[in-house]
């Protein structure tokens, strides 16, 4: 029970009505309002704000058809832990964010950590790319304020739906000072994990985001439960700011996989782009015909960077090529959709290949 609530009601058991409708018991009610964290929820789209067809529909609908603020009227648990308002920066199905989509945002984020009365951020996704935007925010937002992106898989319509208790976790961890400085974090299915290091890892079940890493803590209950913290720079540690750019770099990614022919590459090398990303084979394999073509587009400027389309582990410099001698750089243990995201933030400055293999180890 708060301290007004005490108040009223020892007022009123003295037989002091009056005195229990004073401005003062009014002002001790704000005051005990005010403690909660203040949240803002930029909404994007997404299962999350999705419908089906009935109670039955988790895997068919149609993602991004409900706006923020009915999302937040069906949630009222939320007035528990923080002082939550809403914001519709976009209504789209996330397999559709393009870099434009990712500057709104970002600029939108940076613009509101900069406000005394925002104490955290949440960000609802759809989760098909909901792991690029949580890296990207990571890389380019200068703030220790929690910023959290949230999503579901399951549209509010289903059994079973995961998207309220999702959302409601990730209100409580932005309103929560322990987040503070931990950089972007996604929580879903009850646990919170890094925006670096989270990956979409299943398409149907609720537990799909998942970290080779290991998560970074859970919540339960609206409580937090911390075990490990990053330690890639990130956010108020971070060397790039998306107040000082107004566009992402263009990358492209190229999948190896048996018989990948060298064309794929000649084509996407050719396209204007800054960097190619090639998600190869186990350590990043490169298939014998491709490497000169992967050479012939490092010649014309365009920075290689090696991947795998492995779900874990990482990329080993000099291993299965030599990109000393190429002059190539590796992802670390980046997968190719976010080394995309990191080249695409890091080409925004002029770098040369070893400046960028000194980010990716980084970051």
């Amino acid at each position: 029970m708060n301290f007004s609530k005490k108040l009223r009601q020892l007022a009123v058991q003295l037989g002091l009505t009056a005195l229990a409708t004073l401005p003062g018991f009014a002002y001790a009610q704000a005051q005990t309002q005010a403690v909660k964290p203040n949240v803002v929820i930029l909404a994007t789209g997404g299962t999350i704000a999705g419908a089906g067809a009935s109670a039955l529909n988790s895997a068919t609908y149609a993602a991004a058809k409900v706006p923020v603020d009915k999302l937040l009227a069906g949630l009222p648990e939320l007035a528990n832990v923080a002082n939550v308002r809403g914001e519709q920066v976009a209504q789209i199905a996330s397999e559709s964010f393009d870099n434009e989509t990712l500057m709104k945002l970002g600029k939108r984020v940076s613009a509101l950590v900069k406000q005394a009365d925002v104490d955290g951020i949440v960000v609802t996704h759809g989760t098909d790319t909901l792991e690029e935007t949580a890296y990207f925010l990571s890389l380019v937002i200068r703030t220790n304020k929690p910023i959290v992106v949230v999503g579901s898989m399951r549209p509010g319509t289903a059994l079973s739906a995961d998207g309220a208790l999702n959302l409601f976790n990730a209100v409580s961890v932005a309103g929560s000072k322990d987040a503070a400085g931990k950089g972007v974090l996604v929580t879903m299915n009850d646990e919170i994990q890094s925006g670096r290091d989270v990956a979409k890892t299943i398409n149907i079940k609720t537990e799909a985001f998942k970290s080779q890493w290991g998560a970074l803590g859970m919540v339960v209950e609206g409580k937090n439960y911390w075990f490990r913290a990053p330690v890639k720079r990130h956010t108020a540690q971070s060397e790039f700011n998306i107040d000082e750019f107004e566009a992402l770099a263009p990358v492209d990614i190229v999948y190896s996989y048996g018989n990948v022919p060298r064309s794929l590459v000649d084509g996407a090398g050719k396209s204007g782009v800054k960097a190619l990303i090639h998600g190869g084979t186990g350590n990043g394999s490169v298939a014998n015909r491709v490497v000169p073509a992967l050479q012939e587009v490092r010649a014309r400027g365009v920075q290689v960077i090696r991947s795998s389309r492995v779900a874990e582990g990482f990329v080993l410099r000099n291993a299965e090529q030599p990109d000393d001698k190429y002059d190539w750089v590796v992802a670390h243990d980046l997968n190719p959709q976010k080394a995309r995201i990191l080249a695409a933030v890091a080409l925004t400055k002029n770098l040369d290949s070893k400046q960028l293999q000194r980010i990716f180890w980084e970051y």
